[in-house]
C-alpha cells in the first residue's frame, strides 16, 4: 500500500520541481522529505546539477531505529573531527493563512484517525518535532486537534499545491507508529488525488 502512494506522490513531486520557480529551495525540502520515510533525519548542505545528474551533500542525524549507544559508536569509528559548519536550513514552502490553517487540520484529522484513543499531546509533540515541524504548524495542528476534523469538509476546495504540501507530512505522521490503518490510507489516498487535480488559478 505504501509503495503505491509514495511512488505516484514522488512523480507528482517532480512534476512540481519541473514546474517551480524555486527549483532549488524546493528540491532540497523535498528530499529531506523522502529520507524521512525512512526515519532518517537529514539536512541538505549543497546540491547542484553536474553534467546528466544532481550531485547532493547532506548531514544525516541519527535515524529513529539506531539505538544512541550504536549511532556513537558509528560517530567515533568515522573519525571525524566536528567543524562547525553552515547548513542550509530546510525551506518552507509560502502559503497563505487560510491554507495554513487547513493544512494543520488536515495534519491533525490523520493523527486523530491513526489511533483509537485520543491523542496524547506531551507524548505526540517530540515525535511531530523530530518529523521537522515549525513550532507555529505544532501549535495550530495542537488546536485543531481539540475539535473533530472531517476530511470531506477538509478536501473541499482544497489546492493541489496544497494537497502537494500535506501529502509528504502525512505520510510521515501516518508512520510514525509504522503502520497505516485503513482511515489512515483513505486520507493519504484522497491527498494523492487532489495533488492530480489542476492548480486553482
Amino acid at each position: 500500500m505504501l509503495s503505491q502512494i509514495v511512488r505516484p506522490m514522488v512523480r507528482t513531486q517532480i512534476r512540481l520541481l519541473a514546474n517551480s520557480h524555486a527549483t532549488r529551495s524546493t528540491l532540497v525540502n523535498t528530499i529531506a522529505q523522502w529520507l524521512g520515510f525512512l526515519g532518517v533525519r537529514a539536512q541538505v548542505t549543497q546540491i547542484d546539477a553536474v553534467s546528466n545528474q544532481i550531485s547532493v551533500s547532506l548531514t544525516v542525524g541519527k535515524p529513529e531505529a539506531c539505538d544512541t549507544h550504536d549511532w556513537q559508536q558509528i560517530l567515533q569509528n568515522l573519525n571525524q573531527s566536528k567543524t562547525e559548519e553552515e547548513v542550509v536550513p530546510s525551506p518552507q514552502v509560502q502559503i497563505t493563512p487560510q491554507q495554513q490553517s487547513k493544512l494543520q487540520r488536515l495534519l491533525a484529522y490523520v493523527i486523530q484517525v491513526g489511533s483509537s484513543e485520543k491523542p496524547n499531546w506531551d507524548k505526540l509533540y517530540p515525535q511531530l518535532q523530530t518529523l521537522g515541524f515549525e513550532e507555529s504548524t505544532l501549535l495550530g495542528i495542537r488546536s485543531a486537534l481539540k475539535v473533530p476534523q472531517s476530511l470531506d469538509q477538509l478536501m473541499e476546495g482544497l489546492d493541489s499545491d496544497v494537497a502537494a504540501i500535506a501529502l509528504p507530512k502525512a505520510v510521515s505522521i501516518a508512520l510514525l507508529d509504522r503502520q497505516v490503518n485503513p482511515s489512515e490510507d483513505k486520507a493519504l489516498a484522497t491527498l494523492l488525488e487532489a495533488m492530480k487535480q489542476p492548480a486553482s488559478a
